[in-house]
């Protein structure tokens, strides 16, 4: 498994952009698809956009696509969050998440390697 540490949550303003930002431990990173999710309190943990291990397919959730684009940078074990538009819907804590594998996964169950959240609050 990898260790996972998300950074770069806040508190902005609807219309707002902010980057998240998700540390991965360990030499073999490029084995591993990565994703974002995110829970709100009182609902259930929802996917926001998943990379492949080479970069080469991303997914996002038909809620932010268009406004926000995953991304990874394997030389720096590093895998983005970029949200734009933010809206007080997309407020919760947002996780990162891994797993090897080839492809781009979209459920939470598909993943075995959690970060702790960051909390983005987005206010109206």
């Amino acid at each position: 498994q990898v260790q996972l540490v998300e950074s770069g949550g806040g508190l902005v303003q609807a219309g707002d952009s902010l980057r998240l930002s998700c540390a991965a431990s360990g030499r073999t990173f490029s084995r591993y698809a990565m994703g974002w999710f995110r829970q709100a309190p009182g609902k259930e943990r929802e996917f926001v956009a998943a990379i492949t291990r080479t970069a080469g397919s991303t997914y996002h959730a038909n809620s932010v696509k268009g406004r926000f684009t995953i991304s990874r940078d394997n030389a720096k074990n590093m895998v983005f969050l970029q949200m734009k538009s933010l809206k007080p819907e997309d407020t919760a804590v947002y996780y990162c998440a891994a797993r090897e594998g080839a492809g781009y996964y979209l459920a939470a169950y598909e993943y075995d390697s959690w970060g702790q959240g960051t909390q983005v609050t987005v206010s109206s």
